[in-house]
């Protein structure tokens, strides 16, 4: 994304997620600490966590249709879905710098909280099927082992394999791109299979 502004200097598009991340955060914990009173800090905390994760900003990016407003050098069918995210957040931070705070928070408001934020289904939603399990095990007495590694395969995109053992027995086995969301997968899929979760 090598584009110049004015002056003939490169735009670094990091920089601007960087900011824009830092002040959506800001927003949504004011957000939360008015509306949630009863709520302590660590539900704070986990409630922000949910908002702004990289899931809801991509989905939010990608219905905004942000990649259609990218100017770069390279093909825009090789992002990923994070560039949607990245884009989102870019955009706040580039609203923060032209117009402050106020007007930014006045933004972050009608993009983000407002048409896809609700706090009761936010409350509901699950950031990590692992920390459920491993919670679910602890409290039954039952143990749980991930047992993940790197694999050798045809297809390059998906490098790691997860066996997950409940009890010493393997209750499902997946594979993934990354170490994180094959643990994340096989752990919901086991959350599904128990019957922990709906």
């Amino acid at each position: 994304m090598n584009t110049k502004n004015d002056q003939g200097v490169y735009i670094n598009f990091e920089r601007l997620e960087f900011l824009g991340d830092s002040v959506i955060g800001t927003v949504v914990a004011n957000y939360l600490y008015n509306e949630l009173q009863e709520d302590n800090e660590g539900e704070l905390t986990r409630m922000r966590s949910k908002i702004v994760s990289r899931e809801k900003l991509n989905a939010i990016g990608k219905e905004l249709n942000l990649l259609d407003h990218l100017i770069c050098t390279g093909k825009k069918e090789l992002f990923g879905d994070d560039i949607y995210g990245n884009l989102l957040e870019a955009l706040i931070g580039a609203v923060f710098i032209d117009k402050g705070y106020e007007q930014c928070k006045k933004v972050v408001f009608k993009m983000i909280i407002t048409p896809h934020i609700s706090l009761h289904e936010v409350k509901k939603e699950i950031i990590s099927y692992k920390s459920v399990l491993i919670e679910w095990g602890q409290k039954e007495k039952i143990s749980v082992e991930f047992s993940t590694a790197k694999e050798l395969s045809k297809d390059t995109d998906i490098n790691y394999y997860c066996k997950l053992m409940v009890d010493d027995k393997q209750l499902v086995k997946v594979r993934e791109i990354s170490k994180k969301k094959a643990e994340e997968k096989a752990a919901k899929r086991a959350c599904k299979i128990m019957k922990i979760i709906n």
